[in-house]
């Protein structure tokens, strides 16, 4: 999930990340966006037939489900979800407090919506990109990123502290600067994104140039550039930064 939140009086938006606990064995210690494997209760909530899953494609619609419940439980915040009853909790640092808090009880989303009255809002998320890098053998990863708007954005946030110790907010450019400096490690999918993202100063801008690109899987690949490896993407997605040496690349 990248969530965007309004930047000071002039400045750029800026943008949630987190630092992912180092002894993870995928991209430990790496500054990433909120988000987590789609589970089978995901799945589950979208075979329910809720309404808000109509005309979704059904992998699209569990990856929503994923990415605000992974943002949820990383870091305490309510994206992508809207009211579905006229007695429904209010959407706000209360409610995400007690959500979150169910959640970790119940392990899905499903209870926490019933208990609130809330229903995923799937045109809170706007579709920004898949990626579907081939790893190792046996680890294949399909990723979908979508964009989210927190608005003015002041509230509090803790890190859940078992898949994540850090959380943060930084315009793509501060992140992508931090990175050069060598004070945050930023795997490939995350510094190609980030270069994206840093064409745009809000999510207004972003959400139309993500319309503008429909998603489509991207997969990075091994390429001879003057004799030297480099992992590149395909051209056509709206990524200005197309790919680095591969010896320079994080992959995870």
């Amino acid at each position: 999930m990248i969530v965007f939140r309004k930047g000071a009086a002039g400045a750029p938006a800026q943008i949630l990340l987190v630092e992912r606990s180092a002894q993870l064995r995928f991209a430990g210690g790496a500054t990433v966006f909120p988000g987590g494997k789609v589970d089978a209760a995901d799945h589950a909530l979208v075979a329910q037939g809720a309404g808000w899953a109509s005309g979704l494609d059904a992998d699209d619609a569990a990856a929503r489900v994923a990415a605000v419940r992974e943002t949820l439980e990383e870091t305490g915040l309510l994206v992508g979800l809207a009211p579905a009853r006229p007695d429904a909790t209010a959407l706000d640092a209360s409610g995400a407090q007690q959500a979150r808090a169910i959640l970790a009880q119940a392990g899905s989303m499903a209870p926490v919506l019933a208990h609130f009255g809330w229903q995923l809002d799937p045109a809170a998320l706007v579709p920004w990109a898949r990626w579907w890098p081939r790893g190792k053998p046996g680890r294949v990863f399909d990723t979908r990123f979508y964009l989210a708007d927190l608005g003015s954005g002041m509230v509090d946030l803790a890190v859940d502290r078992t898949e994540n110790c850090h959380l943060f907010w930084a315009s793509a450019a501060e992140a992508l600067a931090a990175a050069a400096r060598g004070d945050l490690r930023v795997i490939f999918p995350t510094r190609r994104n980030l270069e994206r993202l840093a064409l745009f100063d809000d999510f207004a801008t972003a959400s139309q140039h993500a319309a503008a690109h429909p998603v489509v899987p991207i997969v990075p690949q091994t390429v001879m550039r003057d004799g030297e490896p480099w992992l590149a993407i395909p051209d056509g997605h709206g990524y200005p930064v197309l790919g680095e040496p591969l010896a320079e690349a994080h992959r995870a």
